[in-house]
């Protein structure tokens, strides 16, 4: 008997060892170059996770199959929960403040329905705790497009410097810290880092929120005090203070909801995605129509596209439902027009929009729309714009342009140059401004006054345009030039920081000099030949010299 039961006992540890796992985590590795790294099914289909990309030129959806079960997500969360409670009068406030808001919660909850199941797997498949998936609530409320006042984008809420340090790319066609695949990457490495560093993963959210310099110097502070180094004992924002209570709140919402009050909808544990790629140029819009997809729901998977327009040679990672995934690459290979309508434009000196469509016989409202190009401004040399296609630039945007393309704009104002004139009697602001066809607050900007006066002589800093610099110049110092027999003129020299700087200079005129002349040979043919003589006589002359030497060597 205990040998027919020992029996049946190894045959059944067998089978259940042969039994292929079914809830979704990929346990593939590669295979050949080229292929995707699948695992065959037991329905002979290869099945696929979130984190995979399928080559839509290579390989095929209808063999792909996603493995599912009927167990709801919430416990599988509930069940990898790790990080110690936080049980304080804030997290009890801030469990309050969200129960008594179901619609936002239920709103919240809508949104991340699409990828809560990846970060799961991502964070089961570290041994991270399944708290941080819900994180992204606190951060962003789920939205992968959030932009915060401090320029953190993404449902991870990445400032663009710590997007570089994690390899988040941030170019002109693509920002991956708003991509759910990257940014997630990232926001894991990250985490995972200020874990290591503290040893506390309250400390680490601390981090996450305030930056690990600024824990580690609170931490050193109650040291050098001989106070606990807690994340309770130590002192810091408001917005820390409550950034960990928050998601504490969240957690004690999903793991009781009944208590609160709250209906979770019911998230099925299995991915919602596939990532497929291509290699040409496509529209958006024409992806989400390929995929029959609202393209609300299509930019809600996709978010980290800025143009109209997918680049192919940026091998990117385009989120598609896994029935749409098959009905795209079906469409797709069965589509014989062009898949993109627009390429770039990289202007060579600085150009107005205008100019730019004028020349590719565009619209002018266009450039400006897609490039996000406000009135009364103009490209600088070397901007790349995205332009509509046409027989004559008809290619697909190449790597390099995807990678190093810059729209750098500056105000649509004539040159100018900078010119030094100086006030004349009984000049104002408001004077000079009339004159010289600039205002009175330019003026006052340009040369930091306070007052409306000037003093006679006072020198002041314009900008003009450049045709016009000389002619200010020469107009403001030509009473001044009629009444002391001199006349103006310009010359450039080196200012502060090297810059250039035009300068007004008076010199004796020639009838200045001639006048000076004919008045010392008048007084000369007057006086009597004796005074002339007498006057020559003298050795005046040749002292002067040595007092003028004797007063430059004091």
């Amino acid at each position: 008997m205990r040998l027919i039961v020992s029996l049946l006992l190894t045959l059944l540890l067998a089978a259940c060892a042969g039994t292929a796992p079914t809830n979704g985590a990929s346990s593939s590795t590669p295979t050949a170059q080229g292929q995707s790294p699948l695992v065959t099914s037991a329905k002979g289909k290869q099945r696929v996770s979130s984190d995979q990309t399928i080559d839509l030129d290579n390989d095929s959806i209808n063999d792909l199959a996603y493995g599912s079960d009927d167990a709801d997500l919430w416990s599988r969360i509930r069940h990898g929960f790790a990080i110690p409670d936080l049980d304080t009068d804030l997290a009890q406030d801030r469990t309050q403040w969200y129960a008594q808001r179901p619609e936002y919660v239920e709103r919240m909850i809508d949104r991340s329905s699409k990828y809560l199941f990846h970060i799961v797997e991502e964070l089961e498949r570290r041994h991270m705790p399944t708290e941080l998936a819900l994180l992204p609530f606190v951060e962003s409320a789920y939205n992968p497009q959030a932009l915060s006042t401090a320029k953190a984008a993404g449902m991870w809420q990445f400032i663009p410097s710590t997007g570089k340090t994690y390899n988040l790319k941030q170019n002109m066609f693509q920002d991956e810290r708003r991509d759910v695949l990257a940014s997630t990457t990232a926001a894991l490495d990250y985490l995972s880092k200020l874990y290591e560093m503290f040893g506390d993963w309250q400390l680490a959210l601390a981090a996450y929120n305030w930056g690990e310099g600024n824990v580690q110097r609170a931490i050193d502070r109650n040291q050098a005090q001989g106070l606990p180094t807690d994340y309770l004992s130590l002192r810091m924002p408001t917005e820390t203070r409550y950034y960990v209570p928050k998601l504490q709140a969240i957690k004690n919402i999903i793991a009781h909801p009944d208590i609160y009050n709250v209906k979770l909808p019911e998230i099925p544990n299995h991915p919602y995605f596939v990532s497929v790629t291509t290699k040409r140029d496509i529209d958006v819009a024409l992806a989400a129509k390929l995929a029959d997809l609202p393209l609300d729901e299509f930019r809600a998977l996709n978010p980290s596209f800025r143009k109209p327009v997918i680049l192919g040679s940026a091998q990117p990672k385009i989120l598609l439902p896994f029935d749409s995934a098959e009905v795209f690459q079906r469409r797709l290979k069965g589509y014989d027009k062009p898949l993109s309508s627009w390429t770039t434009y990289t202007s060579a000196s600085r150009e107005r929009p205008e100019d730019v469509a004028r020349k590719l016989g565009v619209d002018a409202a266009v450039i400006r729309s897609v490039n996000n190009i406000a009135p009364r401004m103009r490209l600088k040399a070397g901007s790349t714009l995205l332009v509509p296609r046409s027989d004559d630039m008809d290619q697909d945007i190449s790597a390099s342009v995807a990678r190093n393309a810059v729209l750098a704009l500056e105000p649509d104002l004539p040159d100018t140059r900078k010119v030094m004139v100086r006030a004349r009697k009984r000049d104002t602001l408001a004077s000079v401004a009339s004159r010289n066809g600039v205002s009175v607050a330019q003026i006052k900007s340009w040369n930091r006054l306070r007052r409306n006066t000037l003093t006679s002589g006072q020198l002041l800093v314009l900008h003009v345009p450049v045709r016009e610099a000389t002619r200010v110049a020469a107009a403001s110092e030509a009473p001044a030039a009629r009444n002391d027999g001199e006349a103006p003129r310009t010359r450039l020299v080196r200012g502060k920081h090297g810059k250039m700087i035009r300068v007004v200079e008076r010199r004796p005129t020639k009838a200045a000099v001639a006048g000076n002349r004919t008045a010392k040979t008048r007084v000369a043919s007057k006086a009597p030949a004796k005074s002339v003589t007498k006057v020559a006589a003298k050795p005046a002359a040749k002292k002067a010299p040595a007092k003028v030497t004797k007063t430059a060597q004091r």
